[in-house]
């Protein structure tokens, strides 16, 4: 008597593709894990707080006001968001441009940590925005081209499509689309160069709504080199995010990284932190030669002056020497903890600027201080980023190469 051979039927390109080859409830199951049981969480809490905002107005879910226009979700979602999700620009310029071929690994966890940057920034100004129905206005109905905001908005909504584009490759593989991938990538350099352009435009230019502002910006903050400050701290932001995403990667992602030499990631992970050491050190002197030009020396002895040394000392020049440090003893764990600091150092410089030191000479009881429901969605916006970023890199070649396409990685 034969025994009957069981043949397992192939999945389905529903299960191949959205549900990692599981069934349904498999699907389910492998989900119950605790931080998607914190992200639920926040997704309970935040997802009525944004609907809220969204039917009621800013009035009753913000405490923005005719003298605080912009709040936590211009300062800290928009100005710190982009600044550091800039390491698309910064991988994909060294790599295509510049020929640093080593780096190729880095270039798709940027791009689309870039993208989701940019997106989910797009997507808190919606929530600042009073009549946010009417975002596509600047583009299609009422353009002005002498607006510094018409240049951020055009800025930032192209090469957020640029980034995407740069990205489609690796979705074509994902979805096995030979012809249109090989066709598409022919466009990988031009699109970086355009890229190129943009990002020094708008993140210059988000600086530059700032020079507008000379008497509610606090002197040490307020700069005729704000806008070279905020592109050169930028590339810095882009470079330690791509230490962190590469260390997060490794360590939440690393069944996709088995092909991957830890010796190969550390040396590459020193080289970031040398380039983010000069970009440090080049940072500091453009805020040492502002200090000299406005003859800002006596406001470090005051209280905003002492906030002013902890974020250009503390989380400016400490990283930068740790880096330097790290990288001539090779030192790569180091670089990690300096790439935080620095990321941090940067995200701080972006909410001084647009709350702490904005409005700075008002009475205590006009400053603006977000309401709990401007942190309930912001944090809500991050938990959405995360819960993308990990949906794409479980399921698309990001960090690991398809195997059709060996040579992107």
């Amino acid at each position: 008597m034969m025994a009957t051979q069981i043949i397992e039927a192939a999945p389905s390109w529903l299960q191949e593709k959205l549900f990692l080859g599981m069934d349904f409830k498999n699907y389910v199951r492998s989900n119950l894990t605790p931080f998607n049981g914190v992200m639920a969480l926040i997704l309970i809490v935040g997802v009525p707080v944004m609907i809220y905002r969204i039917v009621y107005g800013l009035g009753p879910a913000t405490n923005l006001s005719d003298y605080n226009p912009w709040g936590l979700w211009i300062g800290f979602d928009m100005l710190a968001g982009i600044s550091v999700a800039a390491g698309g620009f910064c991988i994909a310029t060294a790599v295509h441009i510049f020929g640093a071929t080593e780096y190729r690994a880095f270039v798709r966890p940027a791009l689309v940590g870039g993208t989701l940057g940019y997106f989910f920034a797009v997507v808190g100004l919606i929530f600042d925005l009073g009549r946010y129905y009417r975002i596509y206005f600047p583009f299609f109905v009422s353009p002005g081209p002498n607006s510094i905001l018409f240049l951020v908005a055009l800025s930032v909504a192209l090469y957020l499509h640029c980034q995407f584009f740069e990205w489609c490759p690796a979705i074509f593989e994902w979805l096995k689309w030979k012809k249109l991938r090989d066709w598409w990538i022919k466009g990988t350099l031009g699109l970086t160069i355009f890229g190129v352009i943009l990002t020094t435009g708008h993140q210059s230019a988000l600086g530059a709504l700032f020079l507008l502002m000379p008497t509610k910006l606090h002197p040490l903050w307020y700069s005729e080199y704000i806008s070279l400050l905020f592109f050169v701290s930028a590339i810095c932001g882009g470079i330690t995010m791509v230490v962190i995403e590469g260390m997060i990667s490794h360590r939440v992602f690393g069944d996709k990284l088995k092909h991957d030499d830890p010796g190969r990631f550390d040396r590459l992970t020193l080289g970031l932190g040398k380039a983010g050491a000069i970009v440090l050190l080049a940072y500091f002197f453009l805020k040492v030669l502002d200090l000299a030009h406005g003859n800002k020396w006596g406001f470090l002895l005051t209280p905003y002056g002492f906030w002013y040394l902890v974020e250009v000392l503390g989380f400016v020049v400490v990283p930068m020497l740790f880096m330097i440090y790290a990288y001539q003893n090779s030192n790569a764990t180091m670089v990690r903890g300096a790439s935080i600091a620095a990321a941090v150092g940067i995200i701080l410089n972006r909410v001084n600027v647009a709350i702490v030191a904005f409005n700075w000479h008002l009475p205590w009881e006009l400053r603006y201080v977000p309401s709990w429901m401007e942190i309930t969605i912001t944090i809500t916006i991050i938990a959405m980023g995360l819960l993308t970023f990990r949906w794409i890199i479980n399921r698309m070649p990001i960090l690991s190469p398809h195997p059709e396409f060996p040579e992107e990685h």
